[in-house]
């Protein structure tokens, strides 16, 4: 639990005991590549710190076509947070894309946290700041940036994303076909002014 206990410090002031209060419930688990995490229709009450691998939030749209909303690498905290805030069934499916290590914290130790840690609410309000910022962004670039410029972009949000998923997944991220990718891959990337 080193990894996750570094990002909690990095966020909030945090005793030792208080620490291991909030903790104490969370698993380790390893999951195999394709394994779901997460499936539509269910509550979802449970949240991933990611020690190693990769996950992707994927929905389905009425014509059960599949579309990537996130990638959650290393040292990220991920879920269906309205699932999760809301208690109401997910209309998302989390998905392991390479063999991947994660904290499980559940509901119960996130409610613990809130009611027993000195800064359990500000620790909360940063990992939900955090999330609002990136899916914020996500959609300004979708709608004010073109594909190239999205394309040219991804790596800063997710560093080394070209050699840990499919290309059709990223094209999917940037909301463009497969096809689309590939004419962006070969033109290069303009130097900055």
């Amino acid at each position: 639990m080193i990894q996750i206990t570094q990002a909690i410090r990095q966020m909030i002031s945090i005793t030792d005991d208080e620490l291991n209060g909030f903790l104490a419930d969370a698993v380790i688990k390893v999951y195999k590549p394709q394994h779901l995490l997460n499936k539509p229709g269910r509550v979802t009450d449970e949240i991933y710190f990611i020690n190693k691998g990769i996950l992707r939030v994927v929905i389905a749209d009425t014509s059960g076509d599949e579309h990537t909303i996130h990638f959650a690498l290393e040292n990220q905290f991920v879920s269906d947070y309205s699932s999760f805030m809301q208690r109401t069934p997910s209309i998302s499916t989390l998905q392991a894309l390479e063999e991947t290590e994660a904290v499980v914290i559940p509901r119960e130790s996130i409610e613990w946290g809130y009611a027993h840690l000195r800064e359990g609410q500000k620790l909360g309000r940063l990992i939900a700041e955090f999330y609002f910022i990136y899916q914020d962004t996500r959609i300004i670039n979708q709608y004010a940036r073109t594909p190239k410029q999205r394309y040219d972009a991804i790596t800063e949000v997710f560093p080394d994303i070209h050699n840990r998923v499919p290309q059709y997944m990223i094209a999917s991220y940037l909301g463009i076909t497969p096809i689309h990718l590939s004419r962006l891959k070969r033109t290069p990337v303009k130097a900055a002014k």
